[in-house]
């Protein structure tokens, strides 16, 4: 993941149960926000990190201000020493970023937001389903921000050490925001690691490329309002070298595959649909350093422009079981009780708890697992 945009993902991991290219990340948070507890080191590290933050020309009001309310956040710690290095096959990278209702909700922002995004577009260069894709798989189209306090959340994970000096460049950052009058420290919220906004800027890259498009005299990725955070994320893309007018790529045979030379050909999963990837395509990784994330949001921006699936099928899976197989299993189960929270063929937790009980209500042995015979099961019965 290019580190100076952000260190961790968050809303792609919160869809994926793990980023392609960077520390996978636990889903977000349904409950409140974590509160901070006493802890006599944090405060020991605040008070020597507030002389540093006055070097480097953080007011004492600014720091007043920023640290009234924050505090060490034991949980944020837990997440950040409890991310399981997971890996999808690209089929089921794709099933989830590319999903139905994903698309279904893409392409309505599109439309909803067409005026923002053109204007956008029109002043960055890049086109709107590429934007719209890129708020998709990073926060579900703005559903999913992040509920915990920036200046806590840095401030735990550089106190904590393990990354240090990187996380105290976030909360350096993150209060210089503070300080140019960008946002107010309780509406500066985003993921554990502060990853914020519509499109989820670190604070350091927020610094670098976030742009003021409304004119308000704030640079404002936080509001319902999606226009700053949509802006900022085509300024970043446009820094990064997108060439206007130009395809991601596009599966080998389509239109887009065969509309220039190719920087290279990729097939991430055999068997599977081969791509042609141009240098846009580069460009995505720069979001985040991942052939599976930029092929997410190239495909995604396809077909929230109205583009199909994908042509060449992937195979069956180490069981034996293709995606088909897989959604027809997770509507099977959920038809019986145990739901698995949707049909997209991804095998998650979900889907492991619901064929576990009801292999127990099946009095058969309890493994979770899917089979080509446990189809066969829920066909028949």
């Amino acid at each position: 993941m290019t580190p100076d945009r952000r260190f961790v993902c968050f809303g792609l991991a919160a869809l994926l149960a793990g980023c392609g290219g960077g520390a996978p990340n636990p889903a977000p948070r349904t409950g409140a926000a974590p509160r901070p507890v006493p802890d006599a080191g944090y405060d020991a590290w605040v008070a020597a990190f507030r002389a540093r933050a006055a070097a480097r020309g953080i007011s004492a009001a600014t720091l007043d201000r920023a640290f009234a309310d924050a505090g060490y956040l034991p949980e944020v710690i837990e997440r950040d020493r409890n991310q399981t290095e997971f890996t999808r096959s690209l089929e089921d990278y794709l099933a989830i970023a590319a999903s139905d209702e994903r698309v279904a909700r893409g392409r309505e922002m599109l439309a909803r937001h067409a005026a923002l995004l053109n204007r956008i577009r029109d002043r960055y260069g890049v086109e709107p389903q590429i934007v719209t894709a890129i708020w998709g798989l990073e926060s579900r189209y703005g559903a999913r921000r992040g509920d915990i306090p920036v200046i806590s959340a840095t401030s735990t994970l550089a106190y904590d050490g393990r990354r240090g000096d990187f996380y105290e460049s976030q909360l350096m950052a993150a209060l210089g925001i503070l300080q140019n009058g960008d946002t107010t420290p309780a509406v500066m919220t985003g993921s554990w690691a502060g990853a914020m906004g519509h499109t989820q800027f670190i604070p350091t890259s927020y610094e670098a490329y976030a742009v003021d498009f409304d004119g308000d005299g704030r640079r404002d990725i936080w509001s319902d309002d999606p226009a700053d955070a949509l802006a900022s994320t085509a300024a970043y893309l446009k820094r990064s070298g997108w060439v206007t007018g130009q395809p991601w790529g596009g599966e080998v045979g389509s239109a887009a595959a065969r509309s220039g030379t190719p920087l290279a050909i990729l097939q991430p999963q055999v068997p599977g649909p081969k791509f042609a990837v141009f240098r846009n395509f580069q460009v995505i990784k720069r979001y985040n350093n991942s052939d599976s994330y930029a092929l997410g949001i190239g495909h995604l921006s396809d077909r929230i422009a109205g583009g199909g699936p994908l042509v060449t099928p992937f195979g069956p899976d180490a069981r034996g079981l293709t995606l088909e197989d897989r959604k027809e299993m997770q509507r099977a189960l959920t038809a019986r009780g145990f739901d698995t929270e949707g049909a997209d063929g991804v095998i998650g937790s979900k889907t492991t708890a619901a064929i576990s009980a009801y292999q127990q209500s099946a009095g058969l042995p309890v493994t979770g697992e899917p089979s080509a015979a446990l189809l066969r099961r829920l066909r028949g019965s």
